[in-house]
């Protein structure tokens, strides 16, 4: 039995050919399947200390989808800004063998990038944004605005603002205009020009944030009714990227899972809001059949009542195991289809 090793680059050229739209129906999927309580498996993560890093492993199946065991490797000392090692073995569903090992970097912002997509298609009230705002200049932005620029064809401008002034925002704003000529990029320095900062959050149609902030990014009052907003940066209970001013704005505010978000997204728990003021985002969409290879409809008495409850629409993601899975079978697949390309290996060459 061979399988797969599928490199960074590998993953470059298979998700470039994905269309945008089939990424939020797997994550659609993903969601519908997790707030069913069903259907998946997914064991509670476990971390090893090695000398430079916590390791943590998280295996994970999702019916109809696969198995994997993903494993990131967190640098232990703040000088280390080397990024997130990770990979990602998935599994054969009918041997237990190896499948493929996964360069699983890219795809963790692919993944969160395409929930996040999904959420802005559920409940933006906006028909035609044109203004894009976007905090912090990693992989997860340019997921981000890669994937909402494909979505929304009407968007102009795209404001990328990060703390400092560095390579990487420089870099991205490149890599950006190459990839969407027809869009006005800028970028703007955090707490340089809060008027312009106000300016351009007022303006903005559809905000997205990826940081590691302890406090708001910005003013609540600054943001305007209808805006939608994906929030994905905090992760622990000490991380804030809004205020609480600002969810209460929103009334209620969806999530990928209330569970996690209880206990790992700062901004709501500093916020007091329990799971009751939560809306899991599976619960927004439904799928004939419970079939993966369906297109997910929209359910919009439950869209309505989320727009209804306040003057913005929220998305908190802290990020779900299921979401892993599924993007790195996708790529697993396609690149079975190209597999003259990737290189394979005789598992008792391993």
């Amino acid at each position: 039995m061979s399988f797969l090793v599928i490199t960074s680059a590998d993953v470059s050229r298979i998700v470039s050919s994905i269309h945008h739209s089939r990424l939020e129906n797997l994550m659609a999927f993903v969601f519908h399947t997790l707030s069913s309580g069903s259907g998946f498996d997914a064991p509670l993560r476990e971390a090893i200390t090695m000398a430079q890093h916590k390791v943590l492993f998280m295996p994970a199946r999702v019916q109809g989808l696969g198995t994997s065991i993903k494993v990131v490797s967190i640098p232990r000392h703040p000088a280390n800004q080397g990024g997130l090692p990770a990979s990602s073995l998935v599994l054969d569903e009918n041997t237990g063998g190896i499948r493929a090992i996964v360069n699983a970097r890219q795809l963790t912002a692919l993944r969160t990038a395409a929930g996040s997509l999904l959420a802005t298609c559920l409940l933006l009230s906006v028909q035609d944004p044109s203004t894009f705002l976007a905090f912090g200049a990693g992989k997860q932005i340019e997921a981000h605005v890669d994937l909402h620029l494909r979505a929304y064809s009407t968007i102009e401008t795209c404001t990328i603002v990060n703390k400092s002034n560095n390579q990487r925002l420089a870099d991205l704003i490149i890599r950006l205009k190459s990839a969407h000529p027809t869009v006005t990029f800028q970028s703007l320095i955090l707490k340089d020009d809060l008027d312009r900062l106000e300016q351009v959050t007022r303006a903005a149609n559809i905000i997205c944030t990826a940081t590691s902030s302890k406090e708001p990014l910005f003013e609540a009052k600054w943001v305007s009714p209808g805006t939608h907003l994906n929030l994905i940066g905090s992760y622990t209970p000490e991380m804030a990227e809004v205020s609480s001013e600002l969810l209460h704005q929103a009334g209620k505010v969806v999530v990928d899972s209330r569970e996690a978000c209880a206990s790992e997204a700062g901004e709501l728990i500093k916020a007091r809001f329990n799971e009751k003021d939560m809306v899991e985002i599976g619960t927004l969409v439904h799928f004939d059949n419970n079939s993966p290879d369906a297109d997910y409809k929209k359910v919009h008495a439950l869209c309505d009542e989320v727009r209804q409850a306040g003057e913005i629409t929220i998305f908190k993601s802290v990020g779900v195991g299921l979401q892993d899975v599924a993007i790195t079978n996708m790529v697993v697949n396609l690149a079975g289809e190209i597999s003259t390309r990737i290189d394979s290996y005789d598992d008792n060459q391993f």
